[in-house]
């Protein structure tokens, strides 16, 4: 008579027991909960060949079941994940991100990580990966950075919703990028520039730009009702953009950092402004019943329709090759902008808030340069100061 399968309470107060099976290995088995639609205990088991390693393992099942970190078993795949979560998580993210995140999913996480089970995904793993398209594909370290960006929030949201315990990408090691040096418009050709640019039609946006440093969706999304004449101010708070392909639909989103901001530029700027509010106003009575500009916006075609952006950007490359600067570029108007005003004096915070940074740290990272050569006229004024009053 062979004897029954032996039982033992090894586990924690509750947790269940082990025993041996019939084919030689030892099972666990768990309570976790009882199923809402029928009432009955839920039970979770472990396996193992020894008594001991069985145990083990039951104890540390019953452990992620008290402290929270119990994750249930997943055959989901990472792709399956990143299908699920640009579907159901990016409503609220601009059209322009989710583009880029769908183009990296597409092209480089699902090729290289797509079939790994998410649970099975590993911080080596990540960081294999990303190190695999720096060297064989040769991406830029900024693009593997927004890339990270992508993934990483994904993992996040499995996490958030228990489908792994801890975010693999969370210590990924990133490669350095190198700050660009900015490029500005010489002093010296500024004046010509404004020459060039003096009865074009999109002389206001150009001047505009150079003068408040507000970026290109900005501009083109200005409407009248954000512009105070009597205030001498200007609201920011939305920017125009135009989905993919050559008939994209334009439509208005937040500012870059999400946060609407106002500024007070120089007069002449507004001066401007009231000149294309009498332009627009004669091209409206031009375009009689074919005006249409329901948005109100300021920058507008002879018949009250969006601008193009690759068109102003067309136009503006024309117009600066022609003074003899054919590398710049119409985000080069802002940069301009910052530099000439810190070297006027603005404070750092001042630039910070006229441009729209998140931070001043950011603004004083990117323009720092700038202030080295004005610590060091400061540091020249003073020596003169002192000559003056020791001579």
């Amino acid at each position: 008579m062979s004897k029954p399968n032996r039982k033992t309470n090894r586990a924690p107060q509750g947790a269940g027991g082990v025993c041996k099976r019939g084919d030689g290995r030892w099972q666990g088995t768990c309570t976790v909960g009882t199923n809402p639609a029928t009432g009955k205990p839920m039970k979770k088991y472990v396996y193992a060949a020894t008594e001991k390693e069985c145990v083990k393992k039951l104890k540390a099942l019953q452990a992620a079941i008290d402290n929270g970190t119990f994750v249930e078993p997943s055959r989901m795949t990472v792709a399956q994940w990143l299908d699920v979560w640009a579907a159901e998580y990016l409503g609220d993210v601009k059209g322009s991100t989710v583009t880029a995140y769908t183009v990296h999913i597409r092209n480089h996480i699902k090729p290289a990580l797509g079939a790994v089970k998410l649970q099975a995904l590993r911080p080596y793993d990540v960081q294999t990966f990303y190190n695999t398209v720096q060297r064989e594909k040769g991406l830029a370290p900024k693009t593997i950075k927004n890339m990270h960006g992508a993934f990483h929030s994904a993992l996040k949201r499995a996490v958030l919703n228990g489908y792994i315990r801890t975010n693999p990408a969370d210590n990924a090691a990133l490669p350095r990028a190198e700050r660009p040096e900015i490029q500005t418009m010489p002093h010296e050709v500024i004046p010509a520039f404004i020459k060039a640019i003096q009865g074009h039609a999109f002389e206001a946006i150009y001047f505009t730009t150079l003068f408040t440093g507000i970026r290109k969706g900005e501009v083109l999304g200005l409407t009248w009702g954000c512009v105070d004449f009597a205030a001498g101010t200007i609201h920011i708070k939305q920017q125009l953009t135009q989905s993919k392909g050559a008939h994209g639909a334009y439509i208005f989103q937040s500012p870059k950092n999400g946060k609407p901001r106002k500024i007070t530029p120089a007069p002449a700027v507004m001066e401007q402004l009231q000149t294309r509010q009498l332009q627009q106003k004669n091209d409206q009575e031009r375009a009689g019943a074919l005006w249409h500009n329901p948005d109100n916006l300021v920058f507008t075609n002879t018949t009250g329709g969006h601008l193009c952006p690759q068109t102003v950007y067309k136009h503006f490359k024309r117009i600066v090759t022609d003074i003899g600067c054919p590398a710049l570029r119409f985000h080069d108007l802002r940069h301009t902008y910052a530099v000439n005003a810190l070297q006027a004096g603005d404070n750092i915070k001042d630039v910070q808030d006229a441009l729209g940074h998140h931070t001043a740290a950011f603004t004083l990272d990117v323009y720092g340069h700038v202030t080295e050569h004005m610590r060091q006229a400061s540091a020249n004024r003073m020596q003169n100061l002192i000559e003056s009053m020791t001579q």
